[in-house]
């Protein structure tokens, strides 16, 4: 991939490296947008086989979140931490812990608040504690509006519910089969909506003590990681890494509707948008579905209020609704649409004098 022309392609405006020998710490930073304000996206802690696997993640969440921010109204922009390595190997020496995240809160202390970070996948609330210490460009945390997922979880349940509806004629999962795969704190978050709510739960994850935990609370069904493609179910929710709806899984799935936690589900969106609405799939674009996050978040860096935060992971339902009933009248893909709502948000700001800008 040639970085510079991806990044003049979709409107890119930073990537910036950091490396600290002392600490082992390697990250990189995409900021995608800062028209609608101060870019803001959680930092992902993985064990990337290559750098460019590792750029390739921080270009495609960052764009991701500016969309996401604009869709749902937000006064953001759009970026993505991520880190290379191992997070266990970092959490048996608590000194060592420290002082790589210390260090990583110099490092965003020096892009002078361009870019907001929070916890995202094999990160913590703690772990944001620590970058804090240095910096006070960081969200989500444990005093304020504290663990993003559940609120998360929140969000993509209402999606689910707007999904049912429409796919349905019920907005109730009462009785529906959900795929979900995937069980860290949000995929767990989610299927206790999804129980309580009266849907019967088939579960993978990379973890089996997470999926031996769902299986006790929940009573569900564990399958292998492949097998999660070929469960018989009403709704497939990826709630894991990206990519999974692709040329090799499409085929297998036996769902009527795709909504889950995790970002960038469609593998090539042009390509896998089109065919899975081709094949009657409704699909709840991922940016909109797992929104609640960072909607909770901004309700932190505005003055924190949980009930206003709640009120506002209310309105997915409605966002989904609205996407999903355009999609059905113009014969778009929904992730057209999504992209094509946010996309008016965004140049309709580029020449207002933004608070970030003030």
């Amino acid at each position: 991939m040639k970085t510079f022309d991806y990044m003049e392609k979709y409107g890119y405006e930073q990537l910036v490296y950091f490396c600290d020998v002392n600490t082992g710490l390697k990250a990189i930073t995409c900021i995608h947008s800062t028209v609608l304000g101060p870019s803001l996206g959680g930092t992902r802690f993985w064990n990337y086989a290559t750098e460019d696997e590792a750029v390739e993640d921080a270009l495609r969440l960052a764009k991701g979140m500016t969309y996401k921010s604009a869709c749902a109204g937000l006064n953001l922009g759009g970026g993505k931490s991520v880190i290379i390595g191992d997070k266990k190997e970092l959490v048996k020496d608590s000194v060592k812990l420290e002082a790589f995240w210390r260090s990583f809160g110099r490092y965003i202390q020096g892009l002078n608040g361009r870019y907001i970070t929070a916890e995202d996948v094999n990160t913590t609330t703690a772990d944001m504690d620590f970058v804090n210490m240095e910096t006070n460009y960081v969200a989500g945390l444990a005093h304020k509006s504290g663990d993003p997922s559940p609120f998360t979880a929140l969000g993509v349940f209402r999606a689910l519910q707007a999904s049912c509806k429409v796919a349905y004629g019920d907005s109730s999962t009462k009785g529906k089969v959900v795929a979900v795969q995937g069980l860290g704190h949000v995929g767990m978050t989610l299927c206790q909506y999804l129980h309580d709510d009266g849907a019967t739960l088939f579960v993978t994850d990379i973890e089996q003590d997470r999926v031996n935990e769902a299986v006790t609370r929940f009573g569900a069904k564990a399958v292998s990681l492949d097998e999660i493609y070929d469960v018989d179910c009403d709704i497939y929710a990826p709630c894991a890494l990206g990519a999974t709806v692709n040329d090799d899984t499409i085929p297998r799935l036996k769902c009527k509707v795709i909504c889950g936690a995790a970002n960038n589900v469609l593998k090539e969106a042009p390509v896998h948008g089109k065919v899975i609405q081709e094949k009657g799939l409704i699909y709840a674009p991922d940016y909109v579905a797992n929104a609640g996050g960072i909607i909770n978040v901004y309700e932190e860096i505005k003055g924190y209020n949980e009930a206003a935060s709640r009120r506002a992971i209310d309105k997915i339902y409605d966002r989904v609704i609205e996407i999903l009933t355009t999609s059905a009248d113009t014969g778009k893909p929904t992730y057209q649409v999504a992209d094509e709502m946010a996309e008016r948000r965004l140049n309709a700001m580029k020449n207002v004098n933004s608070i970030y800008n003030k």
